[in-house]
């Protein structure tokens, strides 16, 4: 399915925390990457043996071209790491500890949580300019105080979580909705009579590109369920 992106520039704030060894979120899930060369399209069967083996449903794992992703809270993820850098020795295996933003329903009106959700995951890069991501992580430090309209936004549209994660350059977007609704059909909620988030997203387009691999003038991409 094609989503639309107009409101996903959002929410890459406040103080980004890369390091692999920053410790975990104990309550969160956090993110392993496995990128291949440009170009080539890796087989998702060594990280799916990888999942089975420690546990990690298969249904944790996404992908976009050369790019292989883990989205879970395994407490053994760092032997996961030792082994996906075994089993794919020509790829770069990165680790996105604990998000830098984290958006949940305690900020709506109505709190309330669905049941079950889906994730969307979505990855992109800050430009290569430092003072532009000094600049962009100094503009979202007060994002919440500044420009409520954005979470108001989200609750808006019925997102139940959102998690901004950063190793790098990289940053990596989660996206969590009740299960069976469609972001195609939530996301321009976010937008929805609120002007406040349209300019915020044009100030936004400006810090970020695409990853290596996606076409000119393609910024955001969406790691598709490998099951």
């Amino acid at each position: 399915m094609k989503h639309k992106m107009t409101a996903l520039a959002l929410v890459l704030f406040a103080v980004a925390l890369w390091l692999p060894t920053v410790a975990a979120s104990k309550s969160l899930p956090s993110v392993i990457e496995v990128i291949g060369p440009v170009g080539d399209s890796l087989s998702s069967g060594k990280i799916l043996s990888v999942c089975k083996r420690y546990q990690v449903p298969a249904e944790s794992v996404y992908q976009w071209k050369n790019h292989l992703v883990i989205y879970n809270k395994s407490d053994r993820r760092n032997l996961m790491i030792v082994q996906l850098k075994k089993l794919y020795p020509k790829a770069v295996v990165k680790y996105y500890a604990q998000p830098f933003y984290v958006f949940d329903r305690k900020r709506c009106k109505d709190a309330s949580v669905a049941k079950a959700w889906d994730h969307i995951l979505l990855t992109a890069n800050l430009v290569k300019d430092t003072a532009k991501q000094n600049e962009y992580m100094q503009y979202h430090a007060t994002q919440f105080e500044k420009w409520p309209e954005v979470s108001n936004g989200f609750c808006n549209a019925s997102f139940q979580q959102l998690l901004v994660f950063r190793n790098g350059r990289q940053l990596m977007l989660v996206i969590s909705i009740p299960k069976g609704e469609s972001l195609d059909k939530l996301n321009p909620k976010t937008t929805e009579n609120n002007p406040r988030v349209d300019e915020w997203n044009r100030i936004m387009a400006g810090y970020q590109e695409g990853i290596p691999g996606t076409k000119p003038g393609e910024v955001w991409v969406f790691l598709k369920p490998v099951k």
